[in-house]
């Protein structure tokens, strides 16, 4: 149940909606729900203007379910763009990555593949990424690419453009393979905020 695009705007006094995606059983019962934390606010450079946060309120709370083949973190959209979220989501146990999107073709055709692909190789989990695809009110395009990425980066289905369902074959195993390969969660360190060196170093 997503819609990140923000074109309506709240009236004063009014409620902001959430942007929530749902996690549905098999008999049909919400088993979880969470509320978009990053807020799509900003102007791409063909003149197209978003912002989000006129009709949504962000979310705070991040979301780690348990199903019958490992635990799904849950997310949507424009919080793709945010690493920590999902290592944050890795370090809680997460297997699998949900990232439902409506990606601008813009953004979409520059930053999709290679974000979906670093969520994924970063935190060694598969990622679930479905994704609008088609023409909306006043011209605006969703790039569409539903995506599986396996934790080794690699693109184990697109469904392109157009309508349609992809499905692949999930080895769960392959989790733990590539957490040996590559232990990163493993080696994660507390460390200070960046200290500013404000003394420019001289030109030469």
């Amino acid at each position: 149940m997503i819609d990140p695009t923000g074109e309506a705007t709240a009236a004063a006094g009014e409620t902001r909606l959430g942007n929530r995606s749902f996690l549905v059983a098999p008999r049909g019962g919400i088993v979880a729900r969470y509320d978009k934390i990053h807020m799509f606010d900003i102007d791409l450079p063909g003149g197209e203007s978003y912002r989000e946060s006129n009709a949504y309120r962000p979310g705070s709370g991040t979301v780690v379910v348990e199903t019958p083949w490992g635990r799904l973190g849950m997310s949507v959209c424009y919080d793709l763009r945010f690493p920590h979220l999902y290592r944050a989501l890795a370090q809680a146990g997460a297997d699998f990555l949900a990232v439902p999107s409506v990606f601008t073709v813009p953004t979409g055709s520059a930053h999709w593949h290679v974000l979906l692909r670093a969520r994924a190789i970063e935190n060694g989990c598969f990622v679930f990424a479905p994704a609008q695809w088609g023409e909306h009110t006043g011209g605006r395009r969703s790039y569409g690419h539903s995506l599986i990425v396996d934790p080794w980066g690699e693109v184990l289905a697109d469904a392109g453009e157009g309508v349609g369902i992809v499905s692949a074959r999930i080895e769960v195993a392959r989790i733990a393979e590539v957490r040996r390969m590559v232990p990163s969660l493993q080696h994660d360190r507390r460390f200070t905020h960046p200290e500013l060196v404000a003394q420019p170093l001289a030109a030469e």
